[in-house]
């Protein structure tokens, strides 16, 4: 069924670009991108994230995140192909350009050649992370050797480097130049709260699969609870970030600024703004505020499926105002879900075959398996 969905959707994909043309292709391809990107590195940052603090109530469930984390492989391809999508949608792309002070003053940034040699150095360095930590960890279930746990937690720090500087870029660059008057010094941790989220569910969603299926016997309520937690936290953070740029940006009341909010929050794209409220934060807050709730796995799925949906309005509601006109939902977009959502199903089953369903070469599985709330 995934594959008659996958091929469906590539067929989808393929025409709308001749049906509804380029610049919808590309809206489409760009947002689904971000949607792989957010999922692999936000799963990638919460690997090295246990590494790096010396989690213990994590490790029985940290291959799981591992192998959502090699979502950053078809992610790196998306984005290298994206940057055909670079005349289309980028107005500082475009020879026309030269004629706007403010865009032209930002040329040495933003001009193809050095945006694709970023493109690809993050590429570069989201595949060689994973290969660090993830690669290496399957090794150690047949090694047994715990230098393998040492060096990803040397490892690590130069991780949390890597996401923060690559995520800061593909925001400048994949989200804000799309309106390369505009300018928000937030975006790029607006970018992460919402792909370490994304992320979160995707994990979320994977260990509930797994210990339904009977993989994890030993996975207990307090490592679900963790998790539910985590979402929970973040779902605040996103928040937070959200209004804190929009308040700003509002405070400020600058031309170049508030027209990029004023295009969002007016006539048909109110209803998606109070959508994104709605669902990136007012159900998942309230769903998740007992604590009974956070070890549910019930609830969890239908709110880490929530919060994913919502990650996607979110990238779609970034993206698909320099369009203009009203919100697009049809069957292109159908398309594009089928396609992208097959190939990251394809991924993940795949990759639930690779190795054991925890990392049982790590000499802290033990003492993570007893952990206690």
């Amino acid at each position: 069924m995934i594959f008659a969905m996958t091929g469906l959707g590539a067929l989808a994909v393929a025409v709308s670009y001749f049906a509804v043309g380029p610049q919808r292709f590309w809206a489409n391809w760009l947002v689904w991108m971000l949607m792989l990107m957010s999922a692999g590195l936000g799963a990638l940052f919460l690997v090295g994230l246990e590494h790096l603090t010396s989690a213990r109530w994590s490790v029985p469930l940290r291959r799981t995140a591992e192998r959502v984390a090699g979502l950053v492989v078809p992610a790196s391809g998306a984005a290298l192909l994206a940057l055909f999508s670079l005349k289309v949608l980028y107005p500082w792309a475009r020879p026309e350009a030269a004629g706007l002070p403010l865009v032209a003053a930002k040329a040495a940034w933003l001009n193809i050649p050095f945006f694709a040699a970023r493109v690809a150095a993050c590429a570069a360095l989201w595949l060689w992370s994973w290969r660090m930590l993830a690669g290496d960890s399957l090794e150690q279930d047949q090694s047994r050797d715990a230098a393998v746990t040492v060096r990803a937690r040397r490892f690590a720090p130069l991780l949390m480097a890597i996401v923060a500087l690559t995520v800061t870029l593909a925001a400048f660059d994949w989200i804000s130049s799309l309106e390369p008057e505009w300018y928000s010094d937030v975006i790029g941790v607006y970018l992460f709260s919402g792909m370490f989220l994304a992320g979160l569910a995707v994990v979320t969603l994977a260990v509930i699969r797994l210990i339904e299926a009977g993989r994890l016997p030993d996975v207990r309520y307090d490592h679900v609870y963790s998790l539910g937690g985590w979402l929970f936290a973040f779902t605040v953070f996103w928040s937070y970030i959200a209004f804190a740029q929009y308040l700003l940006m509002w405070y400020a009341n600058l031309p170049e600024e508030v027209v990029w909010y004023q295009q969002r929050t007016a006539g048909p794209w109110r209803g998606v703004a109070l959508a994104l409220a709605v669902f990136h934060f007012v159900i998942p807050f309230f769903a998740l505020i007992p604590r009974d709730a956070k070890g549910d796995l019930r609830r969890l799925r239908r709110v880490a499926i929530l919060v994913l949906g919502a990650h996607f309005l979110d990238l779609y509601w970034l993206v698909f105002p320099v369009l203009g006109g009203v919100p697009l939902f049809s069957w292109p977009e159908l398309g594009f879900a089928c396609f992208f959502l097959g190939v990251a199903l394809l991924w993940l089953r795949r990759a639930m075959r690779q190795g054991e369903d925890m990392p049982v070469g790590d000499p802290f599985l033990a003492e993570g398996l007893a952990f206690r709330l």
